[in-house]
């Protein structure tokens, strides 16, 4: 099993990157495992509270569990991978199953903070892009399926997300292995990952 880590800011374009490199293999071959699905719940918090939660520090996510989960995977188990609600800042009662395969993509802002899971990546992927960039795709994501406006994203744009990003996230490029700039528009880097992908699969297939 091959697992790649891609992390970048929000906005930065980690899901198109990680989709264009789902499509260049056959079906059943790679899974997902996105950060954001182990984000801890927030139900004993008042829902006129739950909108204050910082989810851009690495104390919002679960990391035991997603380490533990990846840990599974690699040994050829089958995980119930959790999911989580943006809209009501709860974990949610239905889980996603995900079998063991031959690439396993852990993906999310602050997968390269975490030492414990950073040491289970054999590839770490930093996706960078420019912070307007970010920032519209941002707000066009946010306004659409979060249910935020526009100058609420803006306010916490400047509150949260830059700051969290020059304090956790940005550093966190010092431990990839790969950067992409330009996010997912950078179709030559893009291939360039999946051809090493490739190669380090026929490579593990003849050990």
């Amino acid at each position: 099993m091959l697992v790649i880590g891609i992390a970048g800011g929000t906005g930065s374009g980690k899901t198109t990157v990680v989709n264009k490199i789902i499509n260049s293999f056959p079906q059943g071959e790679v899974a997902v495992i996105p950060q954001d699905s182990y984000y801890k719940d927030s139900s004993h918090i008042p829902p006129e509270q739950r909108q204050k939660i910082n989810f851009d520090e690495p104390a919002a996510i679960e990391w035991p569990l997603l380490t533990a989960h990846l840990k599974a995977l690699k040994e050829g188990n089958t995980i119930e991978m959790p999911t989580y609600s943006y809209l009501t800042c709860t974990r949610q009662a239905e889980t996603v199953t995900v079998d063991p395969c031959d690439v396993v993509i852990v993906e999310g802002i602050l997968v390269l903070n975490d030492p414990e899971l950073r040491q289970l990546m054999d590839v770490r992927v930093f996706v960078d892009a420019d912070p307007d960039e970010r920032l519209i795709r941002v707000i066009a994501r946010d306004c659409i399926e979060r249910g935020r406006t526009p100058q609420m994203v803006i306010d916490r744009y400047q509150g949260v997300l830059k700051p969290m990003h020059c304090q956790y996230i940005e550093p966190s490029k010092r431990f990839a292995d790969i950067i992409v700039p330009q996010g997912g528009s950078n179709i030559v880097a893009i291939n360039l990952l999946t051809d090493y992908i490739e190669s380090r699969l026929r490579r593990n297939k003849k050990d």
